[in-house]
């Protein structure tokens, strides 16, 4: 079930938006990782319906898609120049590099300069673009001195090959370090209803103004049991448990982006509804004590 009011042609529009630097986006997005196969390895199970969840998040309102080289790998770039070119005015396509794939579930970091260098330019080719929007450094290798990643990302903004930064999986130390050498936008870390240890990183992005994009977005674990928090206040709205998951998460701080993934129409489009989902001050609270 979608629980996507039919009259209500761009639900993402109820999101509201949020400024990466002087790009402005609606802060309900979509994540591109599901449109590979199993393990985010090789080509997903039906392309052609992974191009529709594409085609379909815009017509929804969607203008932030989320991808990386490492999805598939290059699969999920692949599809969404496939499912998108020429992109539309106003869309935004993030990527992310600094991850090698060996098999399926595996990753590792890899965040030698022209390593970064190298899949900069591959993703500029993949996606069709003269410029990514958002790029973002997927993690940050332990093997390389932090500086010189982040010194090869603020070359690739001088030299017009991206227009902002990204960082991911990392802490305030870390966003800082990055800072005093190229201009940061976002910060994309795992947090959810039932994940939130990245609490203080969240804060940081508040104070500074920063995008905050939670990778993993829909978990709730526990509180999605039947008799849950999530699983009464969804009863109590008409919504689902993702769409309550999300919602959460909007209400939460007007810097978060949420990014929640699927290989679906039907997925998506209950995914898109959660923007229309207001929950009451006491419901918010009650799912924060219950997490």
């Amino acid at each position: 079930m979608s629980n996507l009011d039919a009259t209500d042609t761009q639900p993402i529009s109820h999101s509201g938006t949020f400024n990466l630097g002087e790009l402005t986006v609606h802060r309900l997005g979509f994540g591109a990782m599901r449109i590979t196969g199993s393990g985010i390895w090789g080509e997903p199970a039906d392309r052609a319906e992974c191009v529709r969840v594409l085609r379909r998040a815009v017509e929804l309102g969607v203008d932030l898609i989320d991808t990386a080289d490492s999805y598939g790998p290059y699969v999920s770039e692949e599809i969404i120049r496939e499912a998108l070119h020429p992109y539309t005015d106003g869309l935004i396509i993030a990527t992310k590099a600094g991850l090698v794939r060996t098999g399926p579930n595996i990753w590792w970091p890899v965040g030698r300069p022209e390593y970064l260098r190298q899949e900069c330019e591959m993703s500029l080719r993949r996606l069709g673009v003269d410029r990514i929007d958002l790029f973002q450094l997927h993690r940050i290798d332990a093997q390389v001195p932090a500086e010189e990643q982040f010194g090869l990302l603020a070359d690739l903004i001088a030299e017009g090959k991206v227009r902002h930064i990204g960082l991911s999986e990392v802490s305030v130390e870390e966003i800082k370090a990055a800072q005093a050498i190229v201009p940061v936008v976002s910060v994309q870390n795992m947090y959810n209803l039932s994940n939130r240890q990245s609490e203080a990183v969240l804060d940081y992005c508040e104070a500074e103004s920063l995008g905050f994009i939670p990778w993993a977005p829909i978990a709730s674990g526990h509180l999605a049991n039947p008799g849950g928090a999530v699983d009464q206040i969804a009863g109590a709205t008409g919504a689902t448990a993702s769409q309550i998951a999300l919602a959460w998460l909007l209400h939460r701080s007007s810097v978060i982006l949420p990014i929640p993934g699927t290989s679906t129409v039907s997925h998506l489009e209950e995914n898109c509804g959660a923007a229309t989902v207001k929950l009451s001050d006491e419901q918010f609270k009650t799912l924060t004590a219950a997490g």
